[in-house]
This record gives structure tokens, C-alpha cells and sequence, in this order.
């Protein structure tokens, strides 16, 4: 039977990287929402950066990402979500949308420490490598880091931990 697998952590933890080893090892489909945002909105991003205007855009790609799943869910692929997922009641909205279509869930939590994580996604940054979709200043990346929700313990009770300071990425 096909699951749904949900990758979740704070930035530069690995998601995107752990997501694609994962989707290439079971066969599945990746679905990246910084790849939805690169190519249909970054473009057209204001030059001063606004909140509403990027979590409008988000709720439309997860939209258009959940009927993707919802299709996906009658064929025998495996789907790999790497929306982020920040928030407790993001996550907690996906796993009931997995249920209402009867589709297992797994959650996966990656972590590193902090200053491990930061000097990540600024080689990142850098280098422009196969998980680089834009720029995240440090600025950026602070910001981001109050609005990372730790997993709730029930969370953490049904995740595959992965350390990624351990792991190699």
C-alpha cells in the first residue's frame, strides 16, 4: 500500500536532501514546496519581502500539491511531502487530509544544531547546489527559526528521527 511520507525540521536540517534520497530509494514521488514557489512565483516576489503575499502563495501551492497526492493516492506511488511544515496545526491538517483519503502517514523529524544548520543554508547560499531554490539571508533564517514548532511529543512518538549532524547529507 502507498503511504504518504512527511518530512519535517528547522532549516538547513537536510529535508530536501533526506526527501530525495528517500524518493529515489523507494521509488517515490518528491514534492518540494520550494520547487513549486521557485517556479511560479519567485519571479514575480515584491523587492520588499511580504509575509502575507508568500503565505498566499504557499496555501495555493499546498492546494495544488494536496490534489496531486489526492490523485497520487490511487496509484501504488509512494508520495514524499517537503513542504516544510513549521507549524504544529500545518502538520496536524495534513496528517487528518492523509486520513480522510486512508493513505498511512510517516512522519520523519531531521535536526542539527543550530549554528550546523545556519552555516548550511549559507554554503547553500554559496554553492547553489541541487537543493538551492533561493537566497535565505541570515536575516532570513532567523526569522524562520522562531517560526519552527518543535514536534509535539505524539509527533515525535511516531517519527523516524534522524539526526543529521550524525548523518551524512
Amino acid at each position: 500500500m502507498n503511504k504518504i511520507h512527511l518530512i519535517l525540521g528547522p532549516q538547513g536540517a537536510g529535508k530536501s536532501t533526506y526527501a530525495k534520497k528517500l524518493a529515489a530509494e523507494i521509488k517515490g514521488l518528491h514534492l518540494s514546496i520550494d520547487e513549486w514557489m521557485l517556479n511560479l512565483y519567485i519571479k514575480d516576489m515584491p523587492n520588499s519581502i511580504n509575509l502575507s503575499w508568500i503565505k498566499e502563495r504557499v496555501e495555493r501551492c499546498e492546494t495544488q500539491i494536496w490534489n496531486l497526492v489526492r490523485q497520487m493516492s490511487k496509484s501504488d506511488c509512494e508520495i514524499i511531502l517537503d513542504l516544510g511544515f513549521t507549524k504544529v496545526e500545518k502538520r496536524e491538517k495534513f496528517k487528518r487530509l492523509a486520513k480522510e483519503i486512508n493513505m498511512p502517514l510517516q512522519f520523519y523529524f531531521l535536526n542539527a544544531p543550530h549554528t550546523i544548520r545556519k552555516e548550511r543554508v549559507m554554503q547553500r547560499n554559496k554553492k547553489k547546489g541541487a537543493t538551492y531554490s533561493f537566497e535565505v539571508t541570515s536575516g532570513m533564517f532567523d526569522f524562520m527559526e522562531a517560526e519552527f514548532h518543535n514536534p509535539t511529543d505524539q509527533e515525535l512518538k511516531d517519527a523516524i528521527i534522524i539526526d543529521t549532524n550524525l548523518t551524512p547529507l
